[in-house]
This record gives C-alpha cells, sequence and structure tokens, in this order.
C-alpha cells in the first residue's frame, strides 16, 4: 500500500509540482486520505491521495480482492482566487474514501455528492467524473496490480446533475462544450438545458 502511494505522489509531483499545501482526514473504518494543494498560474489543482492504496473492488462480490481491480485518485482543477475553494479539502477526501465507504467503484461518467456545497458559496455539491488520462497520465503498477486512474472532476449544478442522470455524461458535456462552459471558474452558472 505505501509504495502505490508513494509511486502515486511521485506522478503527482512530477506532473504537477510541488504541493503547496496537504491535508489529511481519516474516516471511522477508512485509510487516511489526503489531498494536496498545487499552485498552476492562475488555476490551483487538488488531487487526492490514498484512495488508490487499494483497488476498488464490487460491492457484490463475496470476496474482496486485495491486489486486481481499479484504482484511483481524483483530481479538481479551479480557478485560483474567486472562492475559497480550499474548503474543498473535506469534500475531497469524502468523495476519494466512497468506494471504502460505500463499496462504490469510481469510474468516468460516474456522478457523486456530498450533499453540500463543495466550497462556501459554491453553486455545486456534485462533480461528473471524466475520463483519465489528459492532466495526469495513468500510472502503470506491476502486474497483476491494475494501473492508478487520475480522474479529472467536473463540478455539477444540481439542474446539471438532474440533467445527467436523465440524458447522460456525454450528453451535459457536449452541452458545456457547445456552450463553451469554464468548468473551471469556481462561481460559474448552470448551462442553459433544455
Amino acid at each position: 500500500m505505501g509504495d502505490v502511494l508513494a509511486l502515486v505522489e511521485a506522478r503527482l509531483r512530477t506532473t504537477l509540482g510541488e504541493p503547496d499545501a496537504r491535508a489529511a482526514v481519516t474516516f471511522l473504518g477508512t485509510d487516511r486520505i489526503e489531498v494536496l494543494r498545487f499552485p498552476d498560474g492562475d488555476l490551483v489543482r487538488y488531487a487526492t491521495l490514498g484512495m488508490s492504496a487499494a483497488p476498488m473492488t464490487d460491492p457484490t462480490a463475496a470476496l474482496a480482492d486485495p491486489v486486481k481491480g481499479p484504482r484511483a485518485e481524483l483530481v479538481l482543477s479551479v480557478r485560483a482566487g474567486l472562492a475559497d475553494t480550499d474548503k474543498v479539502l473535506r469534500p475531497l477526501a469524502v468523495l476519494a474514501a466512497s468506494p471504502q465507504v460505500e463499496g462504490l467503484i469510481v469510474a468516468p461518467g460516474a456522478s457523486l455528492d456530498v450533499g453540500e456545497p463543495l466550497w462556501p458559496g459554491a453553486p455545486f455539491s456534485s462533480v461528473l467524473v471524466a475520463e483519465s488520462g489528459g492532466l495526469v497520465e495513468d500510472l502503470e503498477l506491476d502486474d497483476p496490480m491494475d494501473p492508478v486512474r487520475f480522474l479529472p472532476l467536473l463540478p455539477m449544478t444540481q439542474n446539471e446533475a438532474a440533467w445527467k442522470r436523465v440524458k447522460g455524461a456525454q450528453e451535459l458535456q457536449e452541452r458545456w462544450l457547445s456552450q463553451g462552459t469554464d468548468l473551471r471558474d469556481p462561481l460559474r452558472a448552470g448551462v442553459p438545458l433544455d
């Protein structure tokens, strides 16, 4: 476990630079989850560290495989200085702990909801999990372990989350694209929906 997390942190540092802050959260019955903060010009990026320590397992499986199964960490990018986004550390840790706590397999296209604003004044309480491989390249591990995927999180308003449940993740992403939505704006309004 420690070896995987050391490799994950090295990949994050190589790609995003040195973190300027980190916070750790431990939930009852779970391993420690850290959230690292990386300044990047007019952006700030938050990345979880700890979710990939163990593979995510199907909650219906009779036995959890300690080696095989998908592994991931979460990455959120927002514009710096527009909102108190550093308060997102705990909600991100909650999302990263969800595979351990709720038996979820977090994968692209999924919606995750924390039930409260991601940061003070945020119009978002949920996120859409996007495809990995863009900002931070997947981290290959020794066989038979699956690679660690760094999954970007895209904040959604309540209306967008409801629309996504009906129309699907692809439709919502296409709507964002067609409207020129700045998904990194921590105060953005919801995209117009039909």
